[in-house]
Order: structure tokens, then C-alpha cells, then sequence
């Protein structure tokens, strides 16, 4: 297939490039390069050294013979740029990661809130209008997030996009009816992702566009099959209290020596994926399309829950570092149960990586290599979700910052 990857050049998109350049497609990368100008803003980088695009690109072809395009394209604000790529290419498939993914930057400040909403909402939107426009008859695999369900214990496993309700008819009878299962986003960044399920439930419904939307737990892992094959194929690894994901910045923290930074009590239960999984997860849906003209296809693309504290000791049992106890910046429930169901994969052939699969102490030999690119003053997070929380924010877990004298 011919498959364009919006956000190619990000934490799973690169991943996701490579993998299906290395299955035999043809790979276009559309990105406006966004999250590397987000680096510079915060005044941090990745923990493994990037190289741009374009040699990226270029040491992928010198290794396998297999060209990678990239594309300068910002589907937020370039429609018109958009459609004529679209127009001239007609991509069999597309692969849409093109939206700003960090929870606790979208909630920084008022200008970071109106940033994400203008472009996760309006990238979606220009993707899915320039299809109709066009007639464009691609297979749409957007990546989405768990947290639109929320972290609630309701005692009941999280259905796969769906849920089956009785709905009482002014007859006195009951009628069955499948709705999307109740949204609860917990951010900003969540919220966005919220409305895309919407936006493709309306483009699906009236324009017959073939969507899957894949609502993805926390990746974790740097390698993949691919990645290994050169030193300047490496994916990015994201370590500060915006971008870095949890079990990857327990990982990061126990390679310096730093305090394992848990936030509240640790009862939060989050769902988790390996990139190498999240990728062939991709994979096994551009293969599987719906049919056009039906609703919009949910996968809950995990393979395991756990609880931030019970990752937090077991990192700390194998490496021996401590766990600093910190206030939560978030607005959340201090503990909650997630069951979820993620059948779909398993049955188009998904094995899994767990976490007790050795990968862990991977991770950590990378965190090692590359710690001298460590900022420690950029690993706590501090982005508070309320005005109230903000002042109870613990900025120097360490406590290394000089205090003054009274």
C-alpha cells in the first residue's frame, strides 16, 4: 500500500514508518515538525540523540534500499497544502499521529490549552473534510488514548469503543441500542481526543469514510525491530514531566540516581503497550479495514494494567532506588480499578511483550549510555492541573535547590 503517516517524525510515528517501509510499503511522511520546536520551548531534549528528518530518512534508505518522503506539510493550518497532497498522491492508507500528545503540556497555561484544542481538533478536522472533498477512498487508522474513558472504577470492564444500553420507549418497552461508551476525558490533551471520536462517528455516519480509531494505554520501550538495525535509527525518549511516560521515567530516574517520583498515593491503574507492539498493533489494522459505509472500528490498543505504585516498586526492587512521594499535579481520583478489554488484537494474532519479558533492563542500559544528556532540573512534573494545585507542586524532589536564609 501507498500509506501516509501524519506525525511520522514522533515517538511512535518514526516506529510506525519504519516498521511498514520494512513490510514492503510505500511511505510518506506528512509532518510540520512541531514536537522538536516543543523541545526547544521547554528548553529540554531527548534523552537519545536525534538527527533530523531528513538524515533519518536518508541512513534508512543507505541501510535497506527502501525510501521514506517527507513531507513539510501542518495539517492544522496548510488545508489547501494538505488537499493538493492528497489530491496528487491518493494514499491507499493513512496513519494519523499528527496531534500534540503530552496530557501535562496541554494543561501548562491558557496559551498551551488553546494550542492543543486548535491543533489536535482542526488537524482532525482538515484530515477528514479534504477526504470528502477529494473522494478520497483511504482507510483512516487514527491513534487515540484510553483516557477517554476516563480512570472511574465502575466495577465493569471497558468495552471496545461500544456499549450496549437498554433505552426505555415512551411504549413502556425497552429497545437495545450500542452508543460509543461515555467519554470522561481527564486533560485538555484527552478532551481533544474526545472530540475526534465525534468527528469520525459524523464523517463515518455521513460521508461512508472507512475509520479505525485506536485508543492506545501508556507506550513504553525505546527499541524496535527496525530501530536497532543503525545507531542514528533510534526513536526518541522522552524523560521530562511533560512528555515522559511513567514506566519510562521510573527507568530514567533509577539510571541516575534519581528518586522514583510518585504522585499521590500511586493508585492510579494505567494501561501499557510496548512501542514494538503499538506499532504491529498498526500494522494488524491497516490490514483489517471496515467496510465502507459502517461505523467507525474501536480497538483498546493494551496489553496490561498496573497500578504507578506497584511499577514504581518493582523498578525500585531491581534497581535499589528510593521512591519519592510527591503531590499530585493532576485532578483525579487518588485510586482507581481498570479492566479493559483488548480481545480485537488477540485474535488477529497479537502476541504480546510483557513487562516481566526482560525488555525493562534494555531500557535502563539506554538511560545508562545516554545520561549525560540529562537536565535533572527538567525530570519533576510540575504541570498543575488547577490553580489551587499549582502552589502545592513539589519542584526539587531532590532537594538540592539552595534555600534562603530567615
Amino acid at each position: 500500500m501507498k500509506i501516509a503517516i501524519l506525525g511520522g517524525d514522533g515517538f511512535v510515528g518514526w516506529p510506525t514508518a519504519l516498521h511498514l517501509s520494512d513490510a514492503g510499503h510505500d511511505i510518506h511522511i506528512l509532518d510540520n515538525l512541531s514536537r522538536r520546536w516543543i523541545d526547544t520551548e521547554l528548553g529540554v531534549q531527548s534523552l537519545t540523540p536525534m538527527d533530523s528528518i531528513q538524515e533519518r530518512t536518508r541512513i534508512w534508505h543507505a541501510e535497506t534500499g527502501r525510501r521514506i518522503h517527507f513531507n513539510l506539510i501542518d495539517l492544522a493550518r496548510d488545508y489547501e497544502l494538505l488537499k493538493k497532497w492528497l489530491a496528487e498522491h491518493r494514499p491507499d492508507a493513512i496513519v494519523h499521529f499528527a496531534e500534540q500528545r503530552a496530557a501535562p503540556y496541554s494543561m501548562k497555561t491558557d496559551r498551551h490549552k488553546n494550542y492543543t484544542v486548535n491543533n489536535n481538533v482542526n488537524a482532525t478536522h482538515n484530515l477528514l473534510n479534504a477526504l470528502v472533498e477529494l473522494d478520497l477512498d483511504a482507510h483512516l487508522v487514527h491513534l487515540g488514548t484510553m483516557g477517554v474513558y476516563g480512570y472511574s472504577t465502575i466495577g465493569a470492564a471497558i468495552p471496545e469503543g461500544y456499549l450496549p444500553v437498554g433505552i426505555d420507549t415512551m411504549g413502556g418497552e425497552t429497545v437495545s441500542q450500542e452508543i460509543l461508551y461515555p467519554s470522561n476525558p481527564g486533560s485538555i490533551y484527552h478532551m481533544t481526543k474526545c472530540l475526534d471520536q465525534l468527528l469520525f462517528q459524523f464523517y463515518a455516519k455521513n460521508d461512508g469514510l472507512r475509520i479505525t480509531d485506536l485508543h492506545q494505554g501508556i507506550v513504553w520501550g525505546t527499541h524496535t525491530e527496525q530501530t536497532r538495525r543503525h545507531p542514528q535509527l533510534i526513536n526518541r525518549f522522552d524523560y521530562d514531566g511533560d512528555y515522559g511516560t511513567v514506566l519510562n521515567r521510573f527507568l530514567i530516574q533509577a539510571a541516575i540516581g534519581y528518586p522514583l517520583t510518585v504522585h499521590g498515593t500511586g493508585g492510579q491503574t494505567r494501561a501499557f503497550i510496548h512501542i514494538q507492539d503499538s506499532v504491529r498493533c498498526i500494522e494488524l489494522a491497516l490490514n483489517s479495514p471496515p467496510a465502507r459505509g459502517s461505523r467507525v472500528e474501536i480497538f483498546n490498543q493494551m496489553t496490561e494494567t498496573h497500578r504507578v505504585r506497584d511499577l514504581a516498586e518493582m523498578i525500585a526492587r531491581m534497581t535499589g532506588s528510593e521512591i519519592a512521594w510527591l503531590p499530585n499535579p493532576r485532578k483525579e481520583a487518588a485510586e482507581n480499578d481498570l479492566v479493559v478489554h483488548n480481545e480485537k488484537f488477540l485474535a488477529l494474532g497479537l502476541d504480546p511483550i510483557r513487562l516481566q519479558d526482560g525488555l525493562l533492563s534494555e531500557i535502563v542500559d539506554v538511560a545508562k549510555k545516554f545520561a549525560y544528556r540529562v537536565d535533572r532540573t527538567r525530570v519533576p512534573a510540575v504541570s498543575a492541573w488547577t490553580k489551587d494545585i499549582a502552589p502545592l507542586i513539589n519542584h526539587d524532589p531532590e532537594g538540592k535547590r539552595l534555600k534562603s536564609v530567615s
